[in-house]
């Protein structure tokens, strides 16, 4: 079975590397500091691990959504004008205006060439960015799954907060191999009274779900919003029982399924 390598970049961002295709995460590129978005700002605390140059070529982007620079910033926004395939939601390709966004609605997928002669398909899932009702405040946002003939499955939640929206996708793909879970129990003003991401506590629930071989965190460090963090999420794993399922990187950091 052909191997999948994750290389955390920081926040969202990775690099993943399966069937002899380069897949990116969320691109967010830009230096420490103050991001507005509307009259707020969000803070980045930690610069990536890479630059976007030194990341390198990719085949196809995996973005969540667009509306907010935590997970699509400036330089992220430079890269995409040079991306073969961005994938990411209906309202995101509206607004990027860009020839090679294609939106992937829920369940709807795409079947890519592989070098090998295969073919991998890439299936948007269901996420919702914070509680129930939130979506008019929030935007739309997406996941993916990655699946294929002598492949493992992948699932990139994206922004997603809801176990519920985990239950259905683990409905669907009844084997998940590696999951890239968004974490961090977010939390802005916008919605004060619950996380907009995974707390570490359901990233675990999310696990059992999925019945998920194995875990590799994004998006729970380097921001401001984030109100929970790496210690957390490896005391969650432990008291659930799933130390072993969970893989902490750091940034810059690889690791081979």
């Amino acid at each position: 079975m052909p191997t999948l390598t994750v290389r955390y970049i920081g926040g969202p961002t990775a690099v993943l590397e399966l069937a002899g295709l380069r897949l990116l995460t969320d691109p967010t590129f830009d230096a420490p500091g103050a991001y507005p978005i509307g009259a707020r700002a969000l803070v980045k605390t930690v610069g990536p691990a890479l630059t976007a140059e030194a990341t390198g070529p990719v085949d196809v982007v995996l973005l969540s959504h667009d509306q907010h620079p935590d997970n699509l910033d400036r330089a992220g926004r430079t890269l995409l004008a040079d991306a073969p395939l961005i994938l990411t939601t209906t309202a995101a390709t509206d607004r990027l205006d860009h020839p090679d966004a294609r939106a992937l609605p829920n369940w709807r997928h795409i079947d890519l060439p592989r070098p090998d002669g295969g073919r991998l398909r890439i299936t948007g899932v269901p996420a919702l960015h914070g509680p129930e009702g939130s979506e008019p405040l929030v935007g739309e946002v997406t996941g993916f799954v990655l699946s294929g003939d002598d492949l493992p499955t992948v699932y990139v939640s994206g922004d997603n907060a809801s176990l519920d929206r985990v239950r259905q996708i683990a409905d669907r793909f009844p084997t998940i191999d590696v999951a890239l879970l968004f974490a961090g129990a977010a939390r802005t003003p916008i919605v004060p009274d619950a996380p907009l991401t995974l707390t570490s506590a359901d990233a675990a629930e999310a696990t059992r779900i999925l019945n998920a071989r194995h875990i590799v965190p994004l998006h729970f460090e380097h921001w401001g919003h984030f109100t929970q963090d790496g210690t957390t999420l490896t005391k969650a794993f432990a008291e659930a029982g799933l130390s072993e399922r969970l893989h902490l990187l750091s940034p810059g950091a690889t690791v081979t399924f």
